[in-house]
């Protein structure tokens, strides 16, 4: 019997295919691969059971436990699933076709964007650690709320100030969202990937980190050589000059040529 195979049923492999390997880089992400590959499994055995050798019993079973199954991994994985839905959603695919009936261009105020750089440029100097995180699409709430809340005006000095060594919260993390400095000593995600240089610290991890969940632009100031770098979607720029760090948060320079 001659069985129908059409660009219909090619683009649903695809699809599967598609939706398979963005689960496999979240559960990756989240170091919980092996829960990825339980669940391929549970799928493979409950196609096997009530599709190819159609044991009703055993499927029935087998459907029910996919069903709880199912809510069990969404409770388990919220904060993920939620973070892959927003990364998904702010995609720089999607992005295009809004900018076509948006007429609305958001480009970032210049008077903001100098006060950072001439911060991070006196940082550098002095070899002061910084950890500074400026938000693009994504909300970075639930990042915000793990530090010192501020809502403070931009300013290169209170910047400084922040993460000079004695201060309190130079340890942890600034949130810089739209014009006001939300945070400061805020707690991000590391990143525990193998490929990351040893002689990259807890500070240069944590925004790679940032950056790999979040579509935000995470300026990091080594303490140890004080050289400026920046991380966005999951990859470090280091090194960077001053200049350059101005061109590309305003915008003018594509963040291209990643290392």
């Amino acid at each position: 019997m001659h069985i129908p195979f059409g660009i219909k049923d090619v683009l649903d492999i695809l699809i599967v295919a598609f939706c398979l390997y963005q689960i496999y880089k979240l559960m990756k992400s989240s170091g919980t691969l092996t829960v990825f590959g339980g669940i391929v499994s549970v799928i493979v055995v409950w196609i096997l059971v009530s599709q190819v050798l159609e044991m009703k019993l055993m499927g029935a079973i087998l459907d029910k436990f996919i069903s709880v199954g199912f809510i069990v991994i969404v409770i388990l994985f919220q904060d993920d699933i939620r973070r892959f839905l927003v990364a998904l959603g702010s995609n720089r695919g999607w992005k295009f076709f809004v900018k076509l009936f948006s007429h609305k261009e958001n480009k970032p105020d210049e008077k903001y964007i100098i006060p950072i750089v001439q911060a991070c440029m006196d940082m550098s100097r002095t070899k002061t650690g910084a950890l500074i995180v400026i938000q693009k699409e994504m909300d970075l709430a639930a990042y915000i709320r793990t530090g010192e809340m501020l809502n403070a005006e931009i300013n290169a000095r209170l910047i400084e100030n922040i993460f000079f060594k004695n201060s309190p919260l130079h340890d942890g993390a600034m949130i810089i969202s739209g014009n006001s400095i939300r945070a400061a000593g805020c707690i991000l995600p590391v990143a525990h990937d193998g490929h990351i240089p040893k002689e990259m610290g807890l500070r240069h991890r944590a925004g790679i980190g940032m950056s790999k969940v979040t579509d935000a632009i995470v300026i990091i100031v080594s303490e140890e050589r004080g050289l400026i770098s920046l991380a966005h979607n999951g990859k470090i720029l280091k090194a960077l000059s001053p200049e350059d760090l101005q061109h590309i948060l305003l915008g003018e320079k594509e963040v291209t040529n990643f290392r």
